[in-house]
């Protein structure tokens, strides 16, 4: 009886061995901005790993990657990025990954960019400030996923990313709806740093100017940059200045005081995603806290 039972333990042991020997590894998708990883994750729901590099708070400009997740970009079965600057201490490494055959997306570069508002002539790379741009990228993430990580239900992906987008689309309509109130004399923006022309495209703003007269939070603004700022805040009469959550708003109350008027500093959740709670712990919760906080710091 007792050997009988060893046998039986042996034979179990030998078939989970064997199972085990035989399973395949899950298919592993590796996205650099929280952002797009929310994206991403709407898309490919349990179906898949999606690892997201840029934890909640990150700023994509200065974020830099460990060892370990540089060794997870160069083993996944794709890697979903921004592309077009944004995440300049990563570029390398998505580089590096692509250079070993991995398969890589800079979904930015897909959706149509814009020239970056201000001087010079290089693409935006903040297309999410649009979400009808978002739509078109979740039909992109959406094809290459089915393109590119191996036994995913194609059919699935494909009914997750239409009831996502749809969802993306209603924000759309909603944030239209609550920027329509906004009288067009006050629709006049200006940032810490250049991040929401696709916004003011969409939906009709005029970005008087930023902070930091560029399209990334590592440049920094000369006293002249500032003077000159100050005096395009005083002819439009720009009552709010917008400044990301994530980064101080020295530079900003700076400004404020510089123009001599009564110019409040509300900030917006520009560049990363927050933590559960936060406010912006989702792609579409962002969109709406955003909205309602343009709408109210110009008065409507």
């Amino acid at each position: 009886m007792k050997r009988t039972a060893l046998a039986l333990i042996a034979l179990i042991a030998l078939l989970l061995t064997g199972c085990s020997a035989g399973a395949q590894p899950r298919a592993q998708v590796v996205v650099t901005t929280n952002i797009l990883g929310d994206i991403t994750r709407e898309i490919v729901g349990d179906r898949a790993s999606v690892s997201v590099l840029m934890a909640p708070g990150a700023d994509p400009h200065s974020f830099g990657v460990s060892a370990q997740q540089a060794a997870e970009l160069e083993q996944a079965d794709l890697v979903v990025h921004n592309g077009l600057g944004l995440e300049e201490g990563v570029q390398r490494h998505v580089q590096a990954a692509e250079a070993e055959g991995v398969p890589t997306l800079a979904v930015a570069e897909r959706v149509d960019p814009l020239p970056i508002a201000g001087p010079g002539s290089q693409p935006d790379p903040h297309f999410w400030t649009d979400p009808t741009r978002v739509a078109r990228a979740v039909d992109v993430i959406a094809e290459q996923i089915v393109a590119h990580v191996g036994g995913i239900d194609a059919a699935a992906v494909k009914s997750t990313a239409a009831q996502y987008k749809s969802e993306v689309l209603a924000v759309e309509e909603e944030t239209a709806r609550r920027f329509e109130r906004i009288p067009p004399e006050r629709r006049k923006l200006v940032t810490n740093h250049h991040v929401f022309g696709y916004l003011a495209q969409r939906y009709g703003f005029e970005v008087v100017g930023a902070v930091i007269p560029s399209g990334t939070t590592l440049a920094s603004p000369s006293a002249s940059d500032l003077s000159s700022l100050a005096g395009a805040i005083r002819r439009a009469g720009v009552r709010t200045i917008f400044a990301d959550s994530s980064q101080p708003d020295r530079l900003a109350r700076v400004l404020a005081e510089q123009a001599g008027l009564d110019v409040r500093v509300t900030p917006l959740f520009s560049e990363s995603l927050t933590a559960p709670g936060g406010g912006a712990a989702t792609y579409l919760e962002m969109t709406r806290a955003n909205t309602e906080a343009i709408a109210s710091g110009l008065g409507a």
